[in-house]
């Protein structure tokens, strides 16, 4: 597989604003925000879509959405609430293939989003 920006972000290569780091989970501030607190969550493991997500990564997912609840906390977007968004592939929005679960918050989101 071909290196991505996420991978060079997870091996230091390239710097990036890190929230959280844990031995099998990255989250760091998105460089193209779309609300007051972007966040992509990252497993280390790269799993390039959705659509390339097993039973055997239903842990992951899930402790990604934690990660996101907790960081949410942490930045005292918790209340007001968040959103929370996955990509997939070219027409879903997702450019980096390295599944990414976006957290935005801070302030009114619309729908549809745009």
């Amino acid at each position: 597989m071909t290196e991505t920006i996420f991978d060079k972000i997870i091996s230091k290569e390239i710097s990036s604003d890190i929230i959280y780091e844990d031995d099998q989970y990255l989250a760091f501030s998105d460089i193209n925000p779309q609300a007051p607190v972007h966040i992509l969550i990252i497993p280390k493991k790269r799993i390039p879509t959705i659509n390339d997500v097993d039973k055997s990564d239903a842990k992951t997912i899930g402790e990604m959405v934690l990660i996101a609840k907790k960081i949410a906390k942490n930045k005292q977007i918790d209340k007001d609430g968040y959103r929370l968004v996955f990509n997939c592939n070219d027409h879903g929005g997702q450019s980096v293939f390295h599944i990414h679960l976006h957290l935005l918050g801070g302030r009114q989101l619309n729908w549809p989003p745009g």
